[in-house]
């Protein structure tokens, strides 16, 4: 919000400035003779007086006059001339000539210089001069009061615009970390009222969205679990019977399908877990080298080839480090199995520790993911193609659950490209405040 005070202010004093010093020299051009005939009129009384002291002594003390009364009416200065003198111009010594007064004007219309003729040689000049330099700071402080009372003005103005959009912006950044209840709380009296009243009516309706999604799921999943349990235990129940071979083959089939859908039921049930923001993910200090070997030890049993190595690398002294463990082993699993399906033989995990968090990526030898694809495979659902899952295995949720996982505990998941030649999940977790 300070930006946009300063960048108003800015706004502000830089106009007013350019309409100060354009504005006037604008109107003085466009009325140009009303200022000049405004200003002879203004000079003619003090001007007659001068050339009646002139013309009431000799023409040969002139000049000792002229020296006197320059003495006399200081600030401004009094100058004998010629009609004829190169510093006039045209239209100037034309009315010189004429037995007419001339003057100039400056910065604001105000008469620089005033000439009346003598005679028809001689002329007497009242030069006004600038401004003394203690007179211009005056003026330069008049400038500087104001642009200081503008600013102030522009904070009292600003003030109420600045909190309602302070308390927009903080309900905003709740609502988007996930607390669907946050509202603006913001009266419709304000400035920003009707933006206020838009923001929280939207966020009812994605609210009421997202309730109704995550209840619909957890309904359908929680019904799908029983059907398919009582399947599994029937075709449980029907195996134990004597079958011929073939039957039997069909029949753990079928029972690999109910499973697969099982699984699949609890993947979504664990994803639409992890949309309620209120289960405020568990803080607990784990020392990090036995919780890595301690989640290689849960998926190393499903190596589907006893080729693939996993190398681990441990960076500096790693410290005890506070976390959740439930939601970042589930993550690193995830990464994990996901890394043993595309890779070739290889795979690495890498650890490190730092005074702003934890990093923890995990690297493989496949194919990689194409640049245009790294942020999609975190889309629910979500599958490369063949070439990418060789296995052909999971449900496209898995990446999803782990950023969630990640996101829930205020971390990141991203993915780039891996030394080893393939993909680097990499999951960072911030330090707890």
């Amino acid at each position: 919000m300070l930006k946009i005070l300063i960048r108003l202010y800015l706004v502000t004093i830089v106009s007013f400035s350019a309409a100060i010093y354009l504005v006037p020299e604008l109107v003085v051009k466009v009325f140009h003779e009303r200022f000049i005939t405004y200003n002879l009129d203004y000079s003619r009384g003090l001007q007659s007086l001068i050339v009646k002291q002139f013309r009431g002594v000799p023409a040969e003390q002139w000049p000792a006059l002229a020296a006197e009364m320059d003495q006399e009416f200081q600030p401004l200065h009094i100058v004998l001339t010629r009609n004829d003198d190169a510093d006039f111009t045209l239209y100037e010594r034309e009315r010189l000539q004429r037995g007419e007064n001339v003057v100039r004007v400056g910065d604001w219309g105000w008469r620089t210089l005033a000439v009346a003729p003598l005679d028809e040689q001689m002329a007497v000049q009242m030069v006004v001069p600038p401004d003394p330099i203690d007179v211009s700071l005056l003026y330069r402080s008049i400038n500087v009061l104001i642009g200081a009372t503008m600013l102030a003005c522009l904070l009292l103005w600003l003030r109420p615009h600045w909190r309602d959009l302070e308390r927009l912006k903080h309900a905003a950044e709740r609502f988007g970390k996930g607390h669907l209840s946050e509202r603006t709380q913001i009266p419709s009296s304000s400035n920003i009222g009707s933006l206020a009243n838009v923001f929280d009516t939207m966020a009812g309706d994605i609210e009421n969205l997202l309730n109704q999604q995550r209840d619909l799921l957890n309904a359908v999943s929680h019904e799908l679990r029983t059907p398919l349990t009582r399947l599994d235990f029937g075709l449980a129940l029907a195996l134990s019977d004597d079958l011929p071979a073939t039957s039997r083959e069909r029949l753990q089939g079928l029972v690999a399908h109910i499973r697969e859908l099982d699984e699949l039921v609890l993947e979504l049930l664990s994803y639409s877990r992890l949309q309620i923001p209120a289960q405020l993910p568990e803080q607990v200090e784990v020392s990090l080298d036995e919780f890595i070997d301690s989640i290689l030890g849960s998926v190393d049993d499903e190596l589907e080839s006893p080729d693939i190595v996993i190398d681990v690398l441990l960076l500096g002294s790693l410290e005890r480090f506070t976390l959740d463990p439930r939601l970042t082993a589930r993550a690193t699993q995830n990464l994990l199995r996901n890394a043993m399906r595309c890779c070739e033989k290889r795979i690495k995990v890498g650890v490190q520790v730092s005074d702003s968090g934890c990093e923890i990526w995990v690297d493989d030898d496949g194919i990689g993911i194409p640049d245009d694809e790294r942020e999609r495979v975190f889309e629910p659902f979500y599958r490369l193609d063949r070439s990418r899952d060789r296995a052909t295995g999971g449900f496209g949720l898995g990446l999803a659950i782990s950023r969630r996982a990640l996101e829930a505990q205020g971390g990141t998941l991203t993915v780039e490209a891996s030394p080893l030649g393939g993909a680097r999940f990499r999951l960072w977790l911030p330090t707890p405040a």
